[in-house]
């Protein structure tokens, strides 16, 4: 369902997420499977898919604000759906074939789960009770992840006999910063608890009840879409090279980027805005 009050020239229209534009350039997208905790099914990890790299074009939207609908933000996967276990079903097939076949599923299951992290605008993932399994991959490929005080969270695999293969061994590092604590949550799946994801920076605010979680969330979409379009996008741009890259080849490759940037109309306006105490109003990119 898509409930829009812009004029995106694009059609948000999901079996498994709801999603609602606002006039200012806010996209809200909600996980919508309440009947079966949000798991993920092949359906979802495809709407997620198209969702988010449909609004990477869209020049109407600036930032979005992910959640789930229900009591819970998601189970992990859905078993019973069959999203893990496709691949080829040749059984006459030698074993390397069977890989090869398995190994596009779970490109297609990463694609999925890192067009948050592609995708231009911020997305601020705003989580409410619990997060299991892939959905700590999801919500590592965010930018921003805010939850309520009965949140809690869960790397499941290696309870169900496998590794995590679609982003939180690769990204959860890099966010918590203490290899010793990403080892312990993936080696144990144990439980981390809102005050302890707040601690370690997996979150950074934590909201009484949901209510207020995407009251909170949308407040932060909502300031991020007032900004020059061209500064944001550019930001994340350049943060997410710069955390893969050494110092020096950020500073190398902003360099390059920023000479073209800077000359934007962007900064004038900004500028203005800022000696006159007035909104500023910014073309599209």
């Amino acid at each position: 369902m898509t409930t829009s009050s812009s004029t995106t020239a694009f059609t948000y229209q999901y079996e498994t997420l709801n999603v609602k534009i606002y006039p200012d350039g806010v996209a809200h997208v909600e996980l919508n499977r309440p009947d079966k905790l949000n798991s993920f099914s092949p359906g979802v990890f495809e709407d997620i898919f198209q969702c988010f790299t449909t609004m990477s074009k869209d020049s109407d939207i600036h930032a979005i604000v992910l959640s789930g609908s229900g009591r819970m933000f998601t189970a992990g996967i859905d078993f019973k759906g069959g999203a893990l276990l496709q691949g080829s079903k040749d059984k006459d097939l030698d074993v390397a074939r069977q890989a090869f076949a398995k190994q596009a599923h779970l490109n297609y299951l990463q694609r999925s789960i890192s067009s948050l992290e592609k995708c231009s605008q911020p997305v601020i993932v705003a989580m409410h009770n619990g997060v299991f399994g892939v959905g700590v991959d999801l919500v590592t490929a965010g930018d921003i992840r805010y939850g309520t005080k009965d949140s809690y969270y869960c790397v499941k695999e290696v309870d169900l006999g496998l590794a995590p293969d679609v982003g939180t061994l690769q990204r959860l590092p890099k966010i918590i910063g203490s290899a010793s604590l990403v080892r312990e949550l993936c080696y144990t799946a144990r439980i981390m608890k809102s005050n302890e994801a707040l601690q370690c920076g997996f979150i950074n605010r934590i909201f009484d009840t949901k209510e207020q979680l995407i009251e909170g969330a949308m407040k932060t979409a909502h300031e991020i879409a007032s900004k020059s379009p061209v500064a944001v996008v550019s930001t994340k741009h350049l943060l997410n090279y710069s955390r893969d890259h050494s110092v020096d080849e950020g500073l190398d490759y902003t360099r390059v980027w920023n000479s073209a940037m800077l000359m934007t109309e962007d900064i004038p306006k900004s500028i203005e805005a800022f000696v006159t105490k007035t909104p500023a109003k910014y073309s599209k990119i």
